[in-house]
């Protein structure tokens, strides 16, 4: 876990903040004692962010920035990224949730997120988004997957609004979604840059994300 470990900490930043919940849960329960940079857009999630952190005193462990993640990574090295990336497919933006929208195959961020170089990173990928692609993108980027962790969720709010849902059922005719009646897997993968000693699990992933 790369919260946990007890040798030098890493440099580690975030796309996508939000109010900061998962990040200041993690750090709760770690002995991570490095920074965590966080990059979130709008300033209202911010502010929230920064009331949860002085809330647990994290300040010195949690730093968010009302910027763009791509800017301040160029400002900001890092060697490990975390994120769950707007993942909703759909023909356009205009959906119920704007801000969920992951490009036409839901994809596009995510894949971006793989051409940033960092050491390692820890993305959040569904089932119904393009994974096959995006798990070969990252093949192409140098990178191995060296831990998985899948959960089946049911589809929400979000992901069944019909323009949405129909979308998505096209990307599955493509076989460029993959889920049962309401099921689909969402997926923490941490991935590495390619070493002689690392075990790549891609085929593994790439059996379970395709599965339903």
């Amino acid at each position: 876990m790369l919260l946990g470990q007890s040798c030098e900490a890493p440099s580690i930043v975030e796309f996508g903040a939000g109010d900061g919940s998962a990040v200041i849960n993690a750090l709760l329960k770690t002995p991570f004692s490095g920074v965590i940079r966080g990059y979130e857009l709008s300033p209202t999630a911010c502010q929230v962010a920064q009331t949860h952190i002085q809330k647990h005193r994290l300040e010195n462990r949690y730093r968010i920035y009302n910027q763009c993640f791509f800017e301040g990574l160029n400002q900001r090295p890092a060697s490990c990224l975390i994120a769950n990336p707007p993942y909703i497919p759909a023909p356009d933006d205009r959906i119920l949730m704007p801000e969920l929208y992951g490009g036409q195959d839901g994809a596009t961020i995510t894949k971006a997120l793989l051409t940033v170089g960092c050491e390692q990173m820890l993305l959040m990928i569904s089932a119904y988004s393009n994974p096959v692609e995006t798990i070969y993108h990252a093949l192409a980027q140098d990178y191995h997957v060296v831990d998985f962790m899948v959960t089946p969720l049911p589809f929400g709010t979000y992901s069944s609004e019909p323009k949405v849902k129909n979308w998505i059922a096209r990307l599955r005719s493509q076989k460029k979604a993959f889920y049962s009646t309401n099921i689909y897997f969402l997926t923490g993968v941490l991935f590495q840059k390619r070493s002689p000693t690392t075990r790549d699990l891609s085929d593994e992933l790439l059996k379970v994300m395709t599965l339903l």
